[in-house]
């Protein structure tokens, strides 16, 4: 078998789907490159048993069909060592092969392809919709932070996906903070599922973020995503389509009734500067208790206090900023990391925070509303202090 492929595009499709391979994986074949030479294309695929991904390239040069297991350590650093050129692979009945640029010949072993684990696909009658891939990319990048990484609360190591006819909600709780993002678009069905973080997080990595469409279909045990990206280009300058998929099994548990935890009645509304508030709150979590990073928020009128304190080492830090404050007068106490997290995960200019009583979670909400979208972040409060 032979082809010819680009070391830049070959190393941008292999880490593409490099993030699969785990490092201490029990199957030494897991540790591979699945190649698939076809007439025009070359289709590569990992897998770690639960996630699997792929994606394809076209190839020139092609003599034979075939399958290969490819050593991926070894073949990436190659790649990244290598200046942009044609390269050519010939692989023998012995599974050698040999990569040959325009000044060096390489060779490395090879496993036997039929020995690599069959790749997951979905059925074509699995429950399916598309959604556009930037969407599907500000839903993840805007809910991943919050996920749980405690191993004892499964159903919380990843995204929810809560389906309804006219909408689609995408969850995230590690128990302190909540994510939910919303968007409204029309769904042939509704249900419940929970994606797994790994999966996202390559999931998030592979999206383009232009306005290519994803087919998301699932069963009751998988998920699969295809992303049908925009074109790239070959060395004749030839448009060329381009596709990678993800498949990870589902997380088989009932998530946490979140509904329930996000407060109806919250009538203390707070509107300010992100960035102002964002500023405010780093600097002065410079000087809380490293434990807990507790900061005080004092709400008197149009004025916020924000104040830190450490007592272990005597150190303070308070700021003032300037607010619409639609409430009664409060005290509340918040782990500022968290606060920080998800101030920079907002893109509007302002954001509004709602509050109802210091020991009741507070509500953080975008200063603008984007249309088919809503975002609500929810953070439970702290217990204060009291300062000497």
């Amino acid at each position: 078998m032979k082809f010819i492929a680009s070391t830049g595009t070959l190393l941008k499709h292999l880490q593409a789907v490099q993030g699969v391979i785990s490092s201490n994986s029990l199957l030494p074949i897991l540790e591979n490159f699945l190649f698939e030479i076809q007439e025009d294309s070359l289709r590569i695929s990992t897998t770690d048993l639960h996630t699997s991904m792929t994606t394809v390239l076209p190839v020139r040069g092609v003599d034979k069909t075939g399958v290969i297991a490819v050593p991926a350590k070894i073949l990436i650093e190659t790649l990244k060592s290598m200046p942009e050129q044609p390269v050519t692979f010939s692989i023998n009945e012995s599974n050698a092969i040999e990569i040959k640029s325009d000044n060096g010949i390489y060779r490395l072993q090879g496993e036997i392809g039929s020995d690599f684990p069959k790749i997951q696909t979905m059925e074509e009658d699995a429950d399916s919709f598309l959604i556009p891939a930037k969407a599907l990319l500000h839903a993840i990048t805007t809910t991943f932070f919050a996920v749980s990484t405690d191993e004892l609360r499964l159903a919380m190591t990843g995204v929810n996906f809560d389906m309804k006819k006219e909408s689609i909600s995408f969850v995230a709780t590690d128990a302190h903070k909540l994510v939910r993002h919303t968007l409204t678009m029309d769904l042939p069905m509704e249900g419940s599922i929970i994606v797994p973080r790994k999966a996202l997080n390559l999931l998030k990595s592979a999206l383009p973020d232009n306005e290519s469409m994803v087919r998301v279909a699932f069963n009751t045990s998988n998920i699969f995503f295809d992303i049908q990206a925009k074109g790239g280009k070959n060395d004749s300058d030839e448009t060329l389509p381009q596709s990678t998929s993800l498949t990870c099994r589902l997380i088989d548990q009932k998530y946490p009734d979140y509904n329930a935890v996000i407060p109806a009645e919250n009538p203390n509304k707070m509107r300010l500067n992100r960035y102002d508030f964002l500023g405010a709150l780093k600097r002065t979590s410079i000087y809380s208790n490293k434990a807990t990073n507790q900061i005080r928020m004092s709400i008197k009128g149009s004025e916020l206090t924000i104040a830190a304190e450490d007592m272990d080492y005597a150190n303070s830090a308070s700021e003032k900023l300037i607010c619409e404050f639609d409430g009664e007068d409060m005290e509340i106490g918040f782990n500022a990391r968290f606060l920080i997290e998800m101030l920079n995960t907002l893109g509007t200019e302002d954001v509004l925070l709602e509050l109802s009583t210091p020991s009741r979670p507070g509500l953080l909400f975008p200063g603008v509303k984007q249309e088919n979208e809503d975002t609500l972040m929810l953070i439970m409060p702290v217990m204060l202090n009291k300062y000497d």
